[in-house]
């Protein structure tokens, strides 16, 4: 399997300086960071390492999501909308952590009752490499079939 790659370049200290990711493997772009935008209500136009987890995850839970629904029977995946809220926090023994991650599915596929639907996304967020790898934080979940 291939592994990817992204890098920052930083300057200057934490709460005066800033810095760029580069999304190294795909190329795609190049996105400014900072303390005080990550720790702020609002990003205005910097990213963090919370919504780039944040897009990991969405992205990794709606492939393995897709995979369990297909494992589940004669179904059609239509469409499936995966948001993933990562929280930063203080951290009881100093710092900062990620204090939660929310995941909110809603799907549209045709052959399934709800019932299957949450038993496969609940299966998807154990099982997804992303959910894994963040072990260590609570990952909730909000799962429903769309009408």
């Amino acid at each position: 399997m291939p592994t990817r790659t992204a890098r920052t370049g930083w300057t200057g200290t934490l709460e005066a300086g800033e810095g760029q990711v580069e999304l190294t493997s795909s190329g795609l772009g190049t996105y400014d960071v900072s303390f005080p935008k990550r720790s702020a209500d609002s990003a205005n136009g910097f990213t963090s390492p919370e919504e780039l987890l944040a897009a990991a995850h969405s992205a990794c839970y709606s492939m393995q999501l897709s995979a369990e629904l297909a494992a589940a029977g004669d179904i059609t995946i239509e469409a499936l909308d995966v948001a993933a809220d990562v929280t930063l926090g203080a951290d009881p023994a100093g710092g900062f952590r990620l204090t939660g991650i929310h995941l909110t599915v809603r799907g549209e596929v045709t052959g399934m009752d709800s019932e299957t639907f949450l038993a496969a996304a609940n299966a998807a967020k154990l099982n997804c490499p992303v959910s894994k790898a963040l072990t260590g934080v609570d990952i909730t979940l909000d799962a429903a079939l769309e009408a």
